[in-house]
């Protein structure tokens, strides 16, 4: 019987840091130095070059498993207009919304 090689092989740090450092670069938007200097905050020191490493590796994968966790919509949808403003001008803010109240878009327009 085969078993399935371990994707963290061979890696100096434990798979849940290399989740974390991965997680925080994608899910904020921060830059690679950020997420070293979070990571070195909290007494992991590492380099940037090995957390860009880690994104291309890793990443789809853990996109991937993110989105199957999601909710799936429900069937039922309903589209909320409201007006808000925005440095002094009027726009509309429009959501999309399913039964359940998760959020499936938004949109910021100029009002006509």
């Amino acid at each position: 019987m085969r078993r399935s090689k371990n994707p963290y092989r061979g890696f100096r740090f434990p798979p849940e840091i290399i989740a974390h450092a991965v997680w925080l670069y994608y899910c904020f938007s921060l830059s690679l130095r950020d997420v070293e200097l979070i990571l070195a905050a909290r007494g992991v020191t590492v380099s940037y070059e090995s957390i860009r490493d880690w994104g291309i590796r890793f990443g789809r994968q853990y996109a991937a498993a993110l989105k199957r966790r999601r909710r799936k919509p429900g069937d039922q949808w309903h589209l909320d207009e409201v007006f808000i403003r925005i440095r002094g001008k009027i726009r509309y803010l429009w959501r999309a919304v399913d039964q359940n109240g998760v959020v499936l878009d938004i949109l910021v327009q100029k009002t006509s």
